[in-house]
């Protein structure tokens, strides 16, 4: 049970960071290329559902796996450590999420293009950049979660 928990959360942490590099690579790209028409093109496109719903229910299943996997290996404290590193990880990213990436997505898909085509550009900008961080969080949680199973399985075998 206890490393189903590691393990779906590696999985599911492993699937928001690739969605992240996607939309870094593609969607960002895509968004910001001929702008006033490729924003249109986003917004139609993204009209009957939003992509940011994935992140709201995936991230927090994510982070509720994490806190699970710290209390269920409380009693070593060297697997604790990096799940709480994982944890601390992936709320830096939620929390980036709301302050940083939220502002920047209304600004983008909601506010008139004609007022604000240099607002929409900026933001475009700027949500790509910051989301290599955002992506780099990821990684890092993801790696210090698959340290904290290798430590474990290397425990269990040693003995």
């Amino acid at each position: 049970m206890k490393r189903a928990i590691v393990f779906l959360s590696i999985i599911l942490a492993s699937g928001l960071t690739a969605v992240t590099v996607y939309n870094t690579l593609v969607d960002a790209q895509s968004w910001g290329a001929e702008i006033p028409t490729s924003i249109q093109v986003a917004r139609d496109y993204y009209k009957h559902v939003d992509p940011r719903y994935f992140y709201l229910i995936v991230g927090p299943i994510n982070q509720l796996l994490i806190l699970l996997a710290i209390i269920l290996f409380w009693k070593h404290s060297q697997l604790r450590l990096y799940f709480i590193g994982s944890f601390l990880l992936y709320a830096a990213i939620i929390i980036l999420t709301i302050t940083y990436f939220v502002p920047r997505d209304i600004i983008l898909f909601t506010w008139p293009i004609e007022q604000h085509i240099e607002d929409i550009r900026a933001a475009s900008t700027e949500w790509w950049q910051m989301n290599w961080l955002r992506t780099l969080l990821g990684l890092g949680g993801v790696f210090l979660s698959i340290k904290g199973l290798d430590g474990y399985y290397r425990a269990r075998f040693a003995a």
